[in-house]
């Protein structure tokens, strides 16, 4: 929950939902909100898999999902798993028995689709490996998947008949007393899915997974996703998050980020505030910024930094930072530091500097923290 009383124009009261686990991560409840993402590699190919799932950790991801297509898929499964710094959640799709091999494997959670994962007794199988394991399940509704009768029902896929199909996955699920699950009710259309998410939320305290699935390619896919999924999570839906890109599994973690960054939902590494440019700028923003973002991709202390290129909104920026640089004239600007100016820099040496003063504040944050506690 994001409450802030002195600007209470900010606050996101977030839906209660009940929380699950997803081997240590918690889902749910006052847990922060998760990011996942998922491997585009061969699962088969076990060294290229594990590579992918250490990027995406170390670029922040708190779970990854594996796909697993095939026998051969569950057998090299078992090694991720054992490898993965983060808990692995096995994409289950069409064959029931590759959930079961997943859990033997030591997935920490099963994502089944209503759509194709065969009827009940095949769950009901699905369910008795999943707790035998200690596996977690996501209920995973796809608009472009959804069951033949719910298709019939409604003419074509719609949020009633998505929400329809979870809601009687979940009845399956509790049932068989298996209540350690999540859901989600994906489209590729951002109104399908913030309407079928709505409902959801309302029709259940199971923890919600959010995602506009099939979202498009690093830009417009960024756009969909942060359009449907901040909607939603600015109204106070989702547990836990996927970016959906096609690109590069680390970019769909960094967007994630940013999207709970700017909601305050989520605080991580270094959040750039940076202006457009102008001809009024004293230095290039566009490849400072761009510059900055990779020297500073190696701090995960939450803080903020100014980069505005002039005079005009520079100062009042760096108020609100905690490291600042404002454009000036003669080929040098202003150094703030926790918001008060602190003294001028070249702008040759500008990039080197500002490095530097965000680690020296970084290592400060960090030497407050059990102060703190």
């Amino acid at each position: 929950m994001s409450i802030n009383h002195v600007r209470p124009w900010k606050n996101i009261y977030r839906r209660k939902s009940r929380q699950i686990m997803v081997g240590s991560v918690p889902v749910g409840g006052d847990a922060p909100i998760a990011v996942q993402t998922m491997t585009n590699t061969l699962t088969t190919d076990i060294k290229g898999t594990i590579a992918q799932v250490q990027a995406a950790a170390e670029a922040g991801a708190d779970i990854v999902r594996v796909s697993v297509p095939d026998e051969a898929s569950s057998k090299a499964l078992k090694e991720i798993c054992r490898e993965s710094p983060v808990p692995i959640v096995a994409d289950i799709h069409f064959h029931y028995k590759r959930g079961i091999e997943a859990a033997e494997a030591g997935a920490a959670c099963l994502r089944i689709n209503p759509g194709n994962i065969g009827d009940e007794k095949r769950v009901k199988e699905v369910i008795k490996a999943a707790r035998n394991h200690s596996c977690s399940i996501r209920i995973g509704v796809n608009a472009g998947s959804l069951e033949k009768h719910l298709l019939e029902k409604y003419g074509e896929p719609c949020p009633d008949a998505m929400v329809e199909s979870g809601l009687d996955h979940i009845k399956i699920l509790q049932d068989n007393d298996f209540h350690e699950f999540k859901i989600s009710c994906k489209a590729s259309d951002v109104f399908m899915s913030a309407a079928a998410y709505q409902k959801l939320a309302d029709a259940t305290d199971a923890p919600i997974h959010l995602g506009i699935t099939e979202a498009g390619g690093l830009v417009s896919g960024t756009i969909k996703s942060a359009i449907g999924l901040g909607n939603l999570l600015w109204m106070g839906i989702g547990d836990t998050i996927r970016v959906s890109l096609s690109a590069d599994p680390v970019e769909e973690v960094k967007v994630g980020f940013e999207i709970l960054k700017s909601l305050g939902l989520r605080h991580r590494g270094v959040n750039i505030i940076s202006c457009p440019s102008c001809a009024r700028q004293g230095f290039d923003v566009i490849e400072t910024v761009e510059t900055l973002e990779r020297r500073l991709e190696h701090i995960k202390t939450p803080m903020s930094l100014s980069i505005i290129g002039c005079v005009v909104n520079g100062p009042g920026e760096a108020l609100m930072t905690d490291v600042g640089f404002t454009g000036g004239g003669a080929g040098s600007g202003m150094v703030y530091l926790a918001g008060k100016a602190s003294h001028k820099m070249n702008n040759a040496e500008m990039v080197d500097h500002i490095v530097e003063q965000v680690e020296k504040r970084a290592e400060a944050i960090e030497a407050e923290q059990p102060a703190a506690e």
